[in-house]
């Protein structure tokens, strides 16, 4: 059975920072492309960054530079290292794994940014 477990959101001030982890089971997760994405309410999922197996890494260009993907294959965990959060950064974030056709969801973690 596959698992996605996102954990490390919660609330956070302007300018703050927070570290999301995905650990992942069931999948052989070094082969795996590796993704966040998020939803804000009233809005379309949007990807925030995207790691492949071999280390190349993209971004959304509304968190380019604030925010890092990573990966430890040892424990079949994705990170997402967010500094200087805004306002704007609020939503619930999703890992997801994919390969080939397939692809798998976590629940989700709410970061919410706010003085």
């Amino acid at each position: 059975q596959v698992q996605l477990v996102e954990s490390g959101g919660g609330l956070v001030q302007p300018g703050g920072s927070l570290r999301l982890s995905c650990a992942t089971s069931g999948i052989m997760f070094s082969i795996y492309i590796m993704g966040w994405y998020r939803q804000a309410p009233g809005k379309q999922r949007e990807l925030v960054a995207i790691m492949f197996s071999g280390g190349l890494t993209n971004y959304a260009d509304s968190v380019k530079g604030r925010f890092t993907i990573s990966r430890d294959n040892a424990k079949n965990t994705v990170y997402l290292q967010m500094n200087s959060l805004k306002p704007e950064d609020t939503a619930l974030y999703y890992c997801k794994a994919m390969l080939g056709g397939r692809e798998y969801w976590g629940q989700g973690t709410q970061v919410t940014v706010s003085s």
